[in-house]
C-alpha cells in the first residue's frame, strides 16, 4: 500500500527542518552566480524556486544535494552539515533531462526501479519477492500499474517522468528534489505530473523542492516559494508573493507568470 512507502502526513513534525542553506556564495570560475542565499525547507513543505534563465536556480539545487560546493557559506541536510551527511537515501533528486534515453537501450520499468533499490545495502539483500513487490506498490502510487515490463522507450515523456518518480519512492525518501521536471512535454501531461506531485506531498507529506518555469500549472499545489536572480530576491509563502515586490519585479521584466491558486 501507498502508506507503506511514504510516511502519512498526520505522523510528520511540520515544523522540522531538512533542508538548510547558510550564506551561500557561488562562482563558475567568473561572475558570482549565487551571492549570500539564505533559505530552509521544512517537513511536508512544496516549494517553488522560480526566476529568470541564468538566475542560478540548478546551481542551488545541486548545493543542496551535495553535486557542487560553494566558495563560502554552509549546507545541511536533516540537520548534519552536508559534508557529514550519509543517509542519502532520504533524499531524491530528479536532474534536468532524466528521462532523455537512447532510443535502443532495452532496459524495462522494473529493472529501472529495482535498479535504485541495489544502492542501498539494506534493501540489496531482501528477497527478489520483495523487490517486486516495491516495484509494483510504487507503480501503483504514480498511477501505472501493470507498467513492469514495459521497455522504457515505448513510453510517453510523461509516463517516463512517472517511473522515475517511482524509482526515487522505492527508496523511501523524505524529500524530493526536482530540476524542470516537465521540460519537453506537452500543457496537458505537465498539469497531471504536477498533480501527482501536489498527491504525495497532500496525502502523504513528501517534502518537495521543484526548480520550475510552470508555475502557473504548480502554483495550485505550493505553499512556500523562492524566487531567485543571483540573490534570493524573496522566500516565503506562496499567497503572500503575489502581493511582494518580487512579484511585480519578474513582471516588470517580462517574465509573465500564470498566478491563478485553485
Amino acid at each position: 500500500m501507498a502508506s507503506q512507502i511514504i510516511e502519512s502526513q498526520s505522523n510528520l513534525d511540520k515544523n522540522k527542518e531538512i533542508i538548510r542553506v547558510e550564506s551561500v556564495y557561488f562562482s563558475y570560475d567568473g561572475p558570482l552566480i549565487l551571492e549570500d542565499i539564505n533559505l530552509s525547507i521544512n517537513r511536508a513543505d512544496f516549494l517553488a524556486i522560480i526566476g529568470p534563465n541564468g538566475s542560478g536556480k540548478t546551481t542551488l539545487l545541486k548545493i543542496m544535494v551535495g553535486l557542487l560546493k560553494p566558495q563560502d557559506g554552509r549546507v545541511f541536510l536533516f540537520g548534519q552539515e552536508i559534508e557529514d551527511f550519509g543517509d542519502w537515501y532520504k533524499v531524491a533528486y530528479l536532474q534536468q533531462n532524466a528521462t532523455h534515453l537512447e532510443s535502443n537501450f532495452p532496459i524495462t520499468v522494473e529493472e529501472v526501479i529495482i535498479s535504485s533499490l541495489y544502492a542501498s545495502r539494506a534493501k540489496k539483500i531482501k528477497p527478489a519477492v520483495w523487490r517486486k513487490e516495491r516495484v509494483e506498490q510504487v507503480l501503483n502510487l504514480v498511477g501505472l500499474a501493470g507498467y513492469q515490463k514495459r521497455l522504457m522507450t515505448t513510453l510517453s515523456g510523461g509516463q517516463q517522468q512517472r517511473v522515475l518518480i517511482a524509482r526515487a519512492l522505492a527508496n523511501e525518501p523524505e524529500i524530493m528534489l526536482l530540476d524542470e521536471p516537465t521540460t519537453g512535454v506537452d500543457h496537458k501531461t505537465q498539469g497531471a505530473f504536477y498533480d501527482l506531485l501536489g498527491n504525495l506531498n497532500y496525502n502523504y507529506g513528501l517534502t518537495i523542492a521543484v526548480v520550475t518555469h510552470d508555475y502557473g500549472l504548480v502554483n495550485k499545489h505550493i505553499n512556500q516559494v523562492a524566487c531567485l536572480n543571483r540573490k534570493l530576491i524573496y522566500h516565503g509563502r506562496h499567497e503572500e508573493f503575489c502581493q511582494s515586490g518580487a512579484f511585480k519585479e519578474l513582471l516588470e521584466g517580462g517574465h509573465h507568470l500564470i498566478m491563478h491558486q485553485h
